[in-house]
C-alpha cells in the first residue's frame, strides 16, 4: 500500500525567472533573520565530469601491471569541447558526456552561487608518449550506422558517396588508452588538482558560464572497484530497478563484502567536504552512490555549527537528491543494509526524487522498516524532520537545439531518407540491460509484424545500445538471437526489419536518426529520467511531431501525458500502440507533440536545479532541529520564576503529571498533583492551562474544580479559559468530514488486533493498541499509519500522529503548537514559561516556542512581534480577525524552560528533561518551597 493513487499531473511549472526570484527572497528572508548563507553551494557526486588521461612514457605501460581497456561511451567523443594539457604533457584532461542534464543544471547556478563539486576522479586512464598530442579517446573505434546501413548498396563502389561517410581512419599515431590501476602519491595528487583548476578557467571561457571549481577525491583502487562496481553497480542498482538479485544478470554473495568499500567511500566523500566547509554552505548530495553521505558530513562538521543554549543552533544545511527510482518498501526490506542507508539519507535537511510516487515510497519505506513517523511533510526520525519532496529533472534544452542544428546532421538525415523513402522507422536507444527493456521492445515488435501483416515490409525498427552498467553476455545473446530470428521470419534478401547497432554513436547520426523517425519506441521497465524521449520530442519539432511509445514505468511519464503510454509487459498493448502512432493523423500527431514540447520547455534542468536550491532553502533555518537534552537546572529554574513578572506554566496532561497507564480512564491526578497545580494556579503572576489530548469531560470531571485553572481539551480543539464556564469549540469552522472515513479504517485494524479500540472524540479520532500484543500491535500501526499517509492525507485537511501505544488523526490546523501561540499572544508580557509535555503531540508545543524567534536567535535589544495565530483567528468572522493587531512579545529564550518528560537521548525540541511525571511534580514542589 505504498501508493494508492498514481503520480499526479504536474501543475503548469513556474518560469525560471521566478524561481530565482523565490530562492532571492528565500535567502533574503534567512539572512534577515540571522541565518548565514555565504553565497557557496557544494555539490556532491560520484564521478568528476571530467576525463583524466596521464601520459606516461611507452616503457612503462608495458611494464606496468594488470591493465583494462575503459568503458563504451554513450557517444563518441566531440572535437569542440573543453580540453587543457599541462605544460610538460603530463596530463590531459577534457570534458566528459554522461549525465549532461545533471551537470547543464549545476552549472547554471553558477550565475548566482560560487560552486564547488566533489566527486571521484573516475578511472584515470594511462596513454603511452607520443611526439603528436593525443586524441580524445576511441575516435576511430565504431564505424557510422549511416555506413553500416548503406555498406550492402555501395559495396562496388571505389569510393564512397556524400550520403555515406566512411568512418575516420585512426592516426597511425594515436595508442590505445588503458585505465590506472595504481593510486597517485601527494605530489601527483597537487599536480591533479592543479590541472583541474585549469581546466575550470578553460571550461569558464569556453562555455561562458559562471565558475564551477572541480574538488577531486581519489579513491584507493580495491574502494572504488568494491564500490562503484560492487555495492553500486550489483546490490542498489538492481535493487531500485525492481530486480532482486536472483533475478538480475549479477550475483551478490551474502553478506556482501562490497558494503565496506561503500561506507569507506562514503566517509572518505564526506571528510572531503569538511575540508572545504564554510559555515552557511548549502550541500548537495546526488544520487545513489552516496546515500550515506548526508548522515556523514553532517557528523563530520557537528549536528549544528553555531548558537547558544537556548537559542535557536544553525544546522548544516544538507539535500539530497535521487536521480534513480525509488522502490516500494517490500523491495526496499530487503536490503540487508536498509537502516543504515535510510539513516544516511535521513541526515539531510531534504531528500527529493523524480516523482511524486518514488518519494511516498520513500516515506512509507521509512515507516515499515524503521518505524519512523511521517509528518505532512516529509519524515520524523527521533525528532529530526527531514522534508521530502519530489521534482522531475529535464534537459539542457539549449545545448539539445545546438546539437539539432549542427550541420553535420542534414546529411544524415537525408541518408536515412533515401535509404527508407517508402518505410516508417521507429527507433529507440537505450543501454544494454534487463530494466532498459530492450528485449520486451523486441517482443513487442514481433508481436506487431504478426499481428499487423499489413506493415510487414514498410517499416523498420532502428535500436542502438550501448553496454549496461552491469556486463550481461546471457542478455547480448538472447537479444542477438532474437533480432536474427524476427530478420529471419519476416526479413528478405533486400530487406531487413531489425537493425541492432550495439556501439557508440556521433551526435549527428543520433540526432539525425531522432528527426527523421515516424516513432520512437520506450519500454523500460523501470527508470527515473529518460533523456532520449525528451530529444525525441526536441527533434521532432523541426520535422514530422512524430508520436512518442513511452512505458508507464518510466519517471517523465507523469509529465508527458500526450505520449501513448503502455505497460511494456503487454506486448500486445505495445503492438496496438505502435500500430496507433504509425496510423496517427497528422493533426493529432501536432496536438500531442505540442502538448510534449511544452512539458519539456517547462521542466528543463535549469530549473530542476533552482527547485532543488528552493527546497532546500525552504526546509533550513534550525527550527526542526532535535536533540538531546540536559536534566532541568532547578535552581536556574527557580531563580527565574522569582524574577518574573508574569508566567505561563504549561502542562500536558498524560505521561506529564500522570503515568501512562494501561487502561486511560484510571489515569487519574493524586492529591499531590492537585495540590501543586492549585496553588500555581492561584498566584496571580501565573497563566496557568492543561494542554491535553483528553476530552474536555475527563478534563472536568477531575480538574474542573481548580480555581484559575485553563484548558485545552483533544490537543488544541477545544479550549477553556480560566474562569470560563464552557469549553470554545475552535473546530467549528473546519470541515471535519474526514472522520467517518478514518473509523472505518480503524474499524478494519480493530478487528485484525485483539485487545485494541476506537475512541472518537469530537474533534478528531484515536486507535489505542496499549493492551495489544505489543509487537504485533506495532506492526499493524504501522500498516495503518502508511495506509492513512498514502491514501487519506493527501487529499483531506488531516494529519496524522503516532503517540504512545496509539495513532491519532486530527485537524491539519489545531494542534497544541497553535494554542501555545495562541497563549502567548494573548499574554505577550509574559517573561517566564514553562512547558512540559512527553510525546510526540507535545513537540509542536516546544516547536511553536522556537519558531517565535528568528532563526539564528536574537539580540538583546531585538524586537519581537507576534502575529495572530489561527488558534485566535479561527473562531472569529474576517472582520473581527481585520481588527486585531500584531503584539511584542517580551519573553527571551533564556527565559523559557520547554522540558520533555523522558530519557536525556531523546531527541526533542525542548531544552530540558526530566525522566518522569514524579519529577515533574518535585520540581513544582521545589518551586513552591523556594518562594
Amino acid at each position: 500500500m505504498d501508493s494508492m493513487h498514481p503520480d499526479p499531473a504536474p501543475a503548469p511549472p513556474p518560469s525560471l525567472s521566478d524561481i530565482k526570484a523565490q530562492v532571492a527572497r528565500l535567502e533574503a528572508a534567512h539572512k534577515q533573520k540571522g541565518l548565514p548563507l555565504s553565497g557557496r553551494i557544494i555539490h556532491v557526486m560520484h564521478h568528476l565530469p571530467v576525463e583524466i588521461v596521464r601520459i606516461v612514457p611507452a616503457e612503462s605501460l608495458e611494464a606496468g601491471g594488470m591493465l583494462s581497456p575503459p568503458m563504451t561511451p554513450e557517444f563518441k567523443p566531440e572535437d569542440v569541447e573543453a580540453k587543457v594539457e599541462s605544460a610538460d604533457a603530463k596530463w590531459r584532461i577534457h570534458a566528459r558526456t554522461a549525465h549532461p542534464a545533471l551537470v547543464s543544471g549545476i552549472k547554471s547556478l553558477s550565475d548566482t552561487h560560487d560552486q564547488i563539486l566533489v566527486a571521484w576522479t573516475g578511472e584515470v586512464l594511462l596513454q603511452p608518449d607520443t611526439n603528436a598530442s593525443p586524441q580524445p579517446p576511441s575516435q576511430a573505434t565504431f564505424p557510422s550506422i549511416a555506413q553500416n546501413l548503406l555498406a550492402p548498396f555501395s559495396a562496388h563502389q571505389e569510393t564512397p558517396s556524400p550520403t555515406s561517410p566512411s568512418a575516420p581512419t585512426p592516426p597511425p599515431n594515436e595508442s590505445p588508452l588503458m585505465v590506472f590501476g595504481g593510486e597517485f602519491n601527494d605530489q601527483e595528487k597537487k599536480e591533479v588538482e592543479t590541472e583541474l583548476e585549469r581546466f575550470t578557467e578553460v571550461e569558464q571561457k569556453f562555455e561562458e558560464g559562471g565558475r564551477l571549481k572541480y574538488l577531486p577525491v581519489f579513491l584507493p583502487p580495491d574502494v572504488s572497484k568494491g564500490h562503484y562496481e560492487g555495492f553500486c553497480k550489483k546490490t542498489l542498482w538492481p535493487l531500485f530497478h525492481y530486480l532482486l538479485w536472483l533475478d538480475s544478470t549479477a550475483t551478490v554473495p551474502s553478506p556482501d563484502p562490497s558494503w565496506l568499500a561503500y561506507h569507506k567511500t562514503n566517509q572518505m566523500f564526506a571528510q572531503r567536504v569538511a575540508e572545504v566547509y564554510k559555515p552557511g554552505d548549502l550541500i548537495i548530495c546526488h544520487d545513489y552512490h552516496l546515500l550515506l553521505a548526508p548522515k556523514m558530513i553532517r557528523e563530520s562538521l557537528g549536528q549544528v555549527v553555531g548558537g547558544e543554549h537556548g537559542a535557536t543552533p544553525v544546522e548544516v544545511m544538507i539535500g539530497m537528491f535521487m536521480h534513480t527510482p525509488w522502490p516500494s518498501s517490500e523491495i526496499f526490506r530487503c536490503l540487508p543494509t536498509r537502516r543504515e542507508i535510510l539513516d544516511g539519507m535521513l541526515g539531510a535537511n531534504l531528500v527529493s526524487f523524480q516523482t511524486y510516487s518514488y518519494s511516498r515510497h520513500f516515506v512509507s519505506t521509512c515507516i515499515r522498516v524503521c518505524g519512523y513517523e511521517s509528518t505532512p511533510g516529509g519524515v520524523d526520525a527521533n525528532g529530526q524532520v527531514t522534508a521530502v519532496g519530489y521534482c522531475p529533472i529535464g534537459l539542457d534544452v539549449k545545448r539539445v537545439i545546438h546539437d539539432r542544428e549542427l550541420p553535420g546532421v542534414i546529411p544524415k538525415m537525408e541518408a536515412l531518407r533515401q535509404l527508407y523513402k517508402d518505410k516508417k522507422i521507429i527507433v529507440g536507444r537505450e543501454k544494454l540491460d534487463v530494466a532498459k527493456g530492450v528485449y520486451n521492445k523486441l517482443q513487442a515488435f514481433e508481436k506487431f509484424l504478426q499481428v499487423y501483416p499489413e506493415w510487414r515490409g514498410k517499416v523498420v525498427l532502428i535500436q542502438v545500445t550501448t553496454p549496461a552498467l552491469s556486463e550481461s553476455p546471457k542478455l547480448e545473446r538472447m537479444t542477438a538471437e532474437l533480432v536474427s530470428h524476427i530478420n529471419g521470419t519476416y526479413g528478405s534478401l533486400d530487406f531487413t526489419p531489425v537493425h541492432h547497432y550495439h556501439q557508440a554513436l556521433e551526435k549527428d547520426e543520433y540526432f539525425g536518426l531522432l528527426s527523421v523517425a515516424d516513432l520512437a519506441l520506450i519500454t523500460s521497465l523501470r527508470d527515473g529520467m529518460n533523456t532520449t524521449s525528451m530529444e525525441f520530442i526536441l527533434c521532432q519539432d523541426k520535422t514530422n511531431k512524430s508520436p512518442l511509445v513511452l512505458s508507464e514505468f518510466m519517471g517523465t511519464v507523469a509529465s508527458f501525458q500526450s505520449a501513448l503510454q503502455i505497460n511494456p509487459h503487454d506486448l500486445l498493448g505495445v503492438a496496438h500502440a505502435i500500430n496507433k502512432g504509425l496510423n496517427m493523423p497528422q493533426a493529432e500527431k501536432e496536438e500531442r507533440h505540442q502538448s510534449l514540447l511544452n512539458s519539456v520547455n517547462g521542466h528543463t534542468s535549469y530549473t530542476w536545479a533552482a527547485t532543488i536550491l528552493k527546497q532546500l532553502l525552504e526546509n533550513v533555518g534550525g527550527e526542526h532541529t532535535a536533540h538531546q537534552t540536559p536534566a532541568l537546572d532547578i535552581n536556574k529554574f527557580s531563580q527565574a520564576y522569582k524574577n518574573a513578572k508574569k508566567r505561563l506554566m504549561l502542562f500536558d496532561y498524560d505521561g506529564t503529571l500522570t503515568p501512562i497507564v494501561k487502561i486511560p480512564s484510571h489515569a487519574v491526578p493524586t492529591e499531590r498533583t492537585l495540590s501543586a497545580i492549585s496553588t500555581l494556579a492561584k498566584d496571580p503572576k501565573n497563566v496557568v492551562y492543561l494542554i491535553s489530548g483528553r476530552d474536555g469531560d475527563f478534563l472536568e470531571e477531575h480538574w474542573g474544580h481548580v480555581e484559575n485553572l485553563g484548558m485545552s481539551a483533544e490537543h488544541g480543539s477545544f479550549v477553556k479559559q480560566p474562569g470560563d464556564e464552557e469549553f470554545t469549540n475552535m473546530t467549528e469552522a473546519l470541515d471535519m468530514s474526514w472522520m467517518s472515513e478514518v473509523e472505518e479504517i480503524f474499524k478494519y485494524y480493530t478487528e485484525r488486533t485483539t485487545g485494541s479500540t476506537i475512541e472518537v472524540k469530537k474533534a478528531s479520532i484515536t486507535w489505542h493498541y496499549r493492551n495489544s500484543d505489543p509487537d504485533f500491535g506495532e506492526f499493524q500501526c504501522k500498516q495503518c499509519l502508511d495506509l492513512l499517509e498514502s491514501s487519506l492525507a493527501p487529499r483531506r485537511p488531516i494529519e496524522v500522529l503516532v503517540g504512545k501505544k496509539n495513532l491519532e488523526v486530527r485537524p491539519l490546523a489545531v494542534n497544541k503548537g497553535e494554542i501555545v501561540k495562541r497563549l502567548m499572544y494573548e499574554n505577550p508580557d509574559a517573561d517566564l514559561i514553562f512547558c512540559a509535555g512527553d510525546d510526540k503531540t507535545d513537540e509542536d508545543m516546544f516547536r511553536s516556542l522556537r519558531t517565535v524567534f528568528p532563526p539564528g536567535g536574537i539580540h538583546s535589544n531585538d524586537t519581537i512581534i507576534m502575529k495572530p495565530p489561527v488558534a485566535v483567528t479561527s473562531t472569529l468572522d474576517p472582520e473581527e480577525v481585520a481588527e486585531l493587531k500584531d503584539v511584542e512579545l517580551h519573553i527571551r529564550p533564556d527565559e523559557i524552560f520547554a522540558t520533555t518528560v523522558g530519557p536525556p537521548a531523546k531527541k526533542t525540541l525542548a531544552a530540558w528533561h526530566v525522566t518522569c511525571p514524579e519529577e515533574v511534580v518535585e520540581a513544582l514542589e521545589t518551586l513552591l518551597e523556594s518562594q
